[in-house]
C-alpha cells in the first residue's frame, strides 16, 4: 500500500505538472487526459474539459506525487477549488479488503462522494471527504491504469 499526496487544480495540471517535473528533477512522468478515455455521449466534454488532465503521476528520488484537474461537475460535488483544499490523500491498494475496511473506517462521521465501485479507470474506485475535512481518493490499480492507458496511446 501507499499513501501519496495528490493535488487537483482547475485547469491548469499541465502546467503544474511540467513545474514540479523540473522542480523536483522528476525521473518519471506519466499523465492521461480526460479526451483520452472514451466519452458518454450524455454527458460530452467540451474541448477544454478534454485537454484538461484526468491522472497523473510524477515520480523522484524515490516520491511520488499524483495530479488532476477537477471538472466543473466535480466541483459542484467536492466543493470549488482554492488554495488550501486542492490536497487530497490517494491510497493506492491491491488488497480490496483493506481498501473497503478503510474507506468504511475514514468515512464514519464523513461524507461519501464515490461510493466503491468499479469504473473504466480502476476495479474499485471511490471518493470521500472525512469529518475533518480532508479529500481522499481510493484506487486498487491507479499505477495500472496509467500505464494501460498510456501504452495504449504509445505514450509510455
Amino acid at each position: 500500500m501507499s499513501a501519496i499526496a495528490y493535488l487537483n487544480f482547475d485547469g491548469v495540471a499541465e502546467q503544474a505538472i511540467e513545474f514540479y517535473t523540473e522542480a523536483l528533477q522528476a525521473t518519471q512522468v506519466k499523465k492521461v487526459k480526460f479526451g483520452d478515455m472514451p466519452q458518454d455521449p450524455n454527458y460530452p466534454l467540451s474541448d477544454k474539459e478534454s485537454a484538461m488532465i484526468m491522472e497523473s503521476s510524477i515520480e523522484f528520488a524515490g516520491g511520488k506525487i499524483m495530479m488532476s484537474d477537477l471538472l466543473p461537475s466535480m466541483q459542484a460535488v467536492m466543493g470549488e477549488l482554492v488554495k488550501g483544499n486542492n490536497l487530497t490523500i490517494s491510497l493506492v491498494i491491491d488488497d480490496k479488503q483493506k481498501l473497503e475496511a478503510y474507506f468504511k473506517g475514514l468515512s464514519a462521521g464523513g461524507h461519501v462522494i464515490m461510493p466503491l465501485s468499479a469504473t473504466p479507470w480502476s476495479s474499485c474506485f471511490g471518493l470521500l471527504v472525512d469529518q475533518y475535512g480532508v479529500g481522499w481518493k481510493f484506487n486498487s490499480d491507479a499505477v495500472q491504469f496509467l500505464d494501460n492507458v498510456l501504452a495504449s496511446r504509445g505514450k509510455l
